[in-house]
């Protein structure tokens, strides 16, 4: 039996679900555990993998962003003194992996994308493996002086490999492989069984507003949209929208790509992970634009390379409605690009099982 230590970001729901979706397709190899390193969303993940092949530790593995108040942009003053916090006794971090690492007899890193495992690790000769479209490090270039980002840099130049996926514009002199969108796997009957609830009578257009769970925008109940002609809205259990054609979605539903595949549209942030459902699913996407986050301009600049998707900025969008020819126009450019929609999952998990066997053949 193969030990798989699988660290996870902390921030948001995106890395865990893009990262369920991958240790699934890990699961179905009859040699191979996973110890899944995170604390956010933890619950949840439990709750979305099953079986004795896999345990979990409770532990912070970084601290994504900070927003400003009611805002979906970043708070750099915030994420400087949390970012100073987290990484002032980072050697002591190093150590303490080096033990868990160690006393579990863990054979392969991989971490989306916490810069935590990789000093540790490769201290003690274990391949690990970045999967990610973005690092910290790269992230907070801009909002953080590189002075201060040393130590996050020097964590991920430990990295073996680094799986780079769609949209990432990262530049690090190690082992690369590149990949597509993934997403978890959607399950057709559930798609027609969310279609029926929200439109009985299949004769509207479905929107799926995806804010993601750590956005707080204050109320969005006044916004023009929901007064979008012929339309009906699914909203995450965090956003509360007191409207006839608005349904949330349950707070302890599990697949939420479900949801998005029976979208005629997703209006959302440019988080990697609700995109990646959506693209897998062919859902349509209008990305809410914020110029100042660098991960965000890299998957839409991507997005848009590949015709996948249309922006609005914020301030356009608080007196938007939706338009159902943009919807048609959209689909039609995606049918158009139909070799960007495969859902990569297996293919990464295939690249982690040979990374396994080579340095099994190594020994």
């Amino acid at each position: 039996m193969k030990t798989v230590a699988y660290y996870i970001s902390d921030y948001g729901y995106g890395h865990a679900s893009r990262s369920i979706a991958v240790i699934r397709q890990l699961l179905k190899e009859p040699k191979v555990k996973i110890i899944v390193c995170h604390s956010f969303a933890l619950p949840f993940i439990k709750a979305s993998l099953n079986g004795e092949k896999v345990s979990y530790r409770n532990i912070k593995t970084d601290i994504g962003y900070f927003l400003e108040k009611e805002s979906i942009y970043p708070d750099k003053v915030g994420l400087l003194k949390e970012y100073k916090s987290f990484v002032a006794d980072w050697q002591h971090y190093i150590q303490k992996e080096r033990g868990f690492l160690s006393d579990n007899n863990v054979d392969l890193v991989v971490s989306d994308i916490s810069p935590l495992p990789f000093e540790a690790a490769e201290s003690l000769g274990i391949p690990s493996v970045g999967i990610s479209n973005f690092t910290w490090y790269t992230a907070y270039q801009g909002s953080i002086d590189d002075i201060e980002l040393k130590t996050f840099k020097k964590a991920y130049q430990k990295m073996t490999y680094f799986y780079s996926l769609a949209g990432s514009q990262e530049q690090w002199n190690l082992y690369l492989n590149e990949y597509g969108f993934f997403s978890r796997e959607v399950d057709g009957k559930e798609v027609q069984r969310i279609r029926h609830l929200v439109d009985p009578e299949g004769n509207k257009k479905i929107i799926f507003l995806g804010l993601g769970m750590k956005i707080d925008v204050g109320s969005l109940e006044q916004l023009p949209i929901w007064d979008s002609p012929d339309c009906v809205f699914l909203v995450s259990s965090n956003l509360k929208v007191n409207q006839p054609n608005v349904f949330q979605i349950p707070s302890d539903y599990l697949e939420s790509q479900n949801y998005i595949a029976a979208s005629d549209l997703l209006i959302s942030k440019a988080g990697w992970g609700m995109i990646g459902e959506a693209v897998c699913a062919n859902v349509p996407l209008l990305i809410l634009n914020r110029p100042s986050m660098k991960e965000d301009q890299n998957t839409i600049n991507y997005l848009k390379r590949h015709h996948l998707c249309k922006t609005i900025e914020w301030d356009h969008f608080e007196t938007y409605q939706v338009n159902k020819e943009m919807i048609s126009n959209l689909r039609k450019l995606m049918i158009e690009n139909d070799s960007y929609h495969n859902n990569q999952a297996g293919e990464i998990a295939a690249g982690i099982m040979g990374i396994i066997k080579q340095s099994e053949s190594s020994i």
